[in-house]
Formats: structure tokens, sequence, C-alpha cells
């Protein structure tokens, strides 16, 4: 006799209504969708015969590539049903426009609401929102209508400027903060230089976007590290991409993104497009479920994670995310060893001598890849200088090109006419 277990009976449940959603799904691309019509006639793939979970491995996957050439046949809605016109970033190659329809924003705001619930917050929180809401960039959106819906206050100051967040903060008295880490970093060394107290002030979390605080076996990592010895605040990571139009949100546990299993399927893929096996680096790979006007199936994101499919001590049962490992297309091959940018940023946030920083790459004249840092130094000393060279040595056991740099040409790399956040990796290579 089987004993089921909650948990498993549980898992039922989430299996069978994701593949309840998947078949909605599919009726709905074939029959709406210009890329995916042709994407099925092509290969011969019959809907009917994708029964289970399992079964959508029979599909081809869909890259970054085919939203930049195909952009338009990706949308299955007139325009006229569009709201809003959010893009991506351009990170990796041209920006690709993602169209929103009011279902969409909907199921936008119900999304960050989860999240900012799994992230303990409330109705009682106040949240200061030091990133962008312009310039197309759907987390902005995301993450304003997700805490109106949660019925906690909005604080819209946008990124940057640490004199007036530290104003805003000690005037409006925010429980909570949204923001890249790199930056709360700035926000507590203006704090020390300026005589503020940041451990009595009101903020005691931070939900943190576009860099991992965490090392893959979840503990701090250098950065998580250096708010929290300063700050005495819990730390929040969070994943999500525009095309995914989900995000993956730690809960109090801090043991990897919570998948929110009735808003998106995850496979993580590994060269031949196979299901690695949980704590094995794949391809994050996503189905989007309930999305209207640009819905996306099997969808490589391009970044390399690992995941576990254990419950976890807050209770949820869906499959958790690890923190980033690094991006497929920005791996580096330098003088025989192989980085991603992720762990480059753990290298140098490590060093009091190095204040900022920018990772550019790009090929020589033979086609190998070219390393060059532009460092804004403690000291521009020729010690200083000694101990960061002797230091990159140690670790990379290789020596890329430094370039010393102050903070304000770092600040004018850093914040392109277009960025929307703090670029610190560039990628220059053809």
């Amino acid at each position: 006799m089987s004993i089921v277990t909650k948990s498993n009976q549980h898992s039922h449940e989430i299996t069978h209504l994701q593949q309840q959603k998947l078949h909605e799904l599919l009726a709905y691309v074939s029959q709406n969708s210009p890329f995916y019509k042709e994407l099925f006639a092509k290969h011969n793939i019959d809907i009917k015969n994708i029964k289970t979970l399992a079964d959508i491995s029979a599909i081809p996957t869909t890259a970054k590539d085919d939203l930049q050439q195909q952009n338009d046949d990706f949308l299955c809605v007139p325009r006229s049903k569009i709201i809003e016109y959010t893009s991506t970033s351009g990170t990796l190659g041209r920006p690709v426009t993602i169209a929103l329809t009011e279902n969409d924003l909907n199921r936008l705001a119900y999304n960050e609401y989860n999240s900012f619930l799994c992230a303990d917050g409330s109705a009682d929180d106040t949240y200061q929102l030091m990133l962008t809401l312009d310039r197309q960039f759907m987390a902005g959106i995301a993450y304003y209508l997700g805490i109106r819906k949660i019925g906690a206050g909005i604080i819209r100051l946008g990124p940057g400027v640490p004199a007036l967040q530290w104003e805003t903060i000690q005037r409006l008295k925010p429980t909570a903060i949204v923001a890249v880490p790199s930056f709360i970093l700035k926000l507590i060394q203006f704090a020390n230089d300026s005589g503020i107290d940041i451990n009595s002030t009101s903020v005691k979390k931070a939900v943190c976007i576009g860099e991992n605080i965490r090392n893959n076996d979840f503990t701090l990592n250098i950065l998580g590290r250096k708010i929290t010895e300063s700050w005495d605040i819990k730390l929040y990571s969070t994943y999500a991409s525009t095309e995914m139009q989900t995000a993956f949100t730690e809960c109090g546990a801090g043991k990897g993104g919570h998948n929110q299993a009735d808003l998106v399927i995850v496979e993580l893929l590994d060269e031949n497009d196979q299901q690695v096996a949980p704590g094995t680096p794949g391809e994050v790979t996503i189905t989007t479920l309930g999305v209207e006007g640009m819905p996306l199936l099997r969808y490589k994101t391009g970044d390399i994670c690992t995941y576990s499919d254990e419950p976890c001590t807050c209770g949820r049962t869906t499959l958790r995310l690890s923190p980033i490992m690094g991006r497929k297309k920005q791996m580096i091959k330098f003088k025989g060893t192989t980085l991603y940018p992720p762990a480059l940023f753990e290298l140098l946030n490590e060093r009091e001598e190095i204040r900022d920083f920018v990772i550019e790459v790009s090929s020589n004249d033979i086609g190998m890849d070219q390393v060059s840092l532009y460092v804004v130094p403690a000291e521009l000393t020729d010690e200083c200088d000694h101990r960061i060279r002797a230091y990159l040595q140690a670790r990379l056991r290789v020596s890329p090109h430094i370039k010393y740099v102050t903070a304000e040409e770092i600040q004018k790399i850093q914040f392109s006419e277009a960025s929307r956040k703090a670029i610190k990796f560039i990628d220059k290579r053809a």
C-alpha cells in the first residue's frame, strides 16, 4: 500500500494544474501565434500528442535570437489590445519588445504580489523603490503593481542619489527597500560618511534585484556579507526576466527562488536540451502560463542555474532556483581559464582597495577573449596598485588589463544614456 504525503499530494495537484494550463497554451499559440504556427508546421508537431509535462520535450526550444529576429511574430493579439510596451535591457544584443494586455498586467501584479508575500511582505510595509519606473522597464511596473495589490505603501524614488534616498528614508520611514545590492553598499558608505546611524532607521529588509547576494550553496556571498555586516537588515534575492513575465523570489529561509508553478513551467537543460538532475547546472528554460500578448514555449533564457525539488522549510514544495551562475553567452575564455561575470564580480567586491568597477571583454586580433577592468581604487598609490594586481593574479592565475578611473568616470561608463541600471559588464566581442 502506498502512502500519499501532503507534499506528494500537493505535487500531483501542481502537475495536474500545469498540464491543464499547458494544453490551454498549446491550443492558444497554435491558433494565434504566427511564430509557433510556423514552428509546429515545420517540425510536424501535433499538439494532441502533448499530453503530459514530459511530452513538452518533443517541442523545439525557442531562443533569444528568435525573439530578436521575429519579434512581431510572437504577438498573439491585435495591437488595439496592447496596454503596455516593455523591452529587455539589450544586455545580450538588440532589445526585445514584450507587449502586455490588460490581462497580462493583472498577471504581472499577481506574480509580484506572490513574490512580495514570499519575501515576508505585508500591507503594513512601506517600500522605497530605488529603481526606474520608466524606460520600458518591466520590473519597475511589476514591483509597483505587486506592492499595490498587497496594500503596502510605495515610495517611487528611482535609482541613485544616496543623499536623497537617506533624506526620504528619514522623512517617510519605509520598512523595506527594493534595490540593486551594489547600490545598497553605496548607501552604507554615504551613511557612514554622513554620520547616519543606519541601524536606528526604519528599514528592516531589502528585496535585492539584478545581482547575486548568495553563493551556490545559498550562503551570503561577499556582497551580501558586506551589506549585512554593516546593516542589520534581512536580504531577499529575486530573479526574473522581461520575457518570462514572472519572478523567482526567496522566502525567509533564503534557500533559492521559489517557482510560481501556476505562472511558469521551468526546465533546466543541458547542451543537448535534456533536463538536468537537481544540483546540476543547466540553462533556465521557461514556458509561460496564462500570458495573452506574447506567450513563450520552451524559451531558453541564457541563464545558468541549478535547482532543488526538495520541499522548503517554509512549507512550499515547488522547485527552487539557485543564484545565477552566469549567462551562457557571457562566458569568458581568458588565457585558458573559463570565467562567468558573477564570479568576477565576487572577486572584485571582496577587496577594500576596489571601490567600484566595470569589466569589459573584447576580442583580440586572433579572436581570443581579452579582459579589461575599469577600477575606482581606494587610493591611487603604487602600494594599492600592487595589492590589487597581486590579488587578481593569485585568484585568477591570469592578469587582466587594469585602467584606474575616478568615481565620476565610472558613473559615465556604468550609466549610458539608454541604461536603466548600472552596467558592470560590457561585452564588445564580435
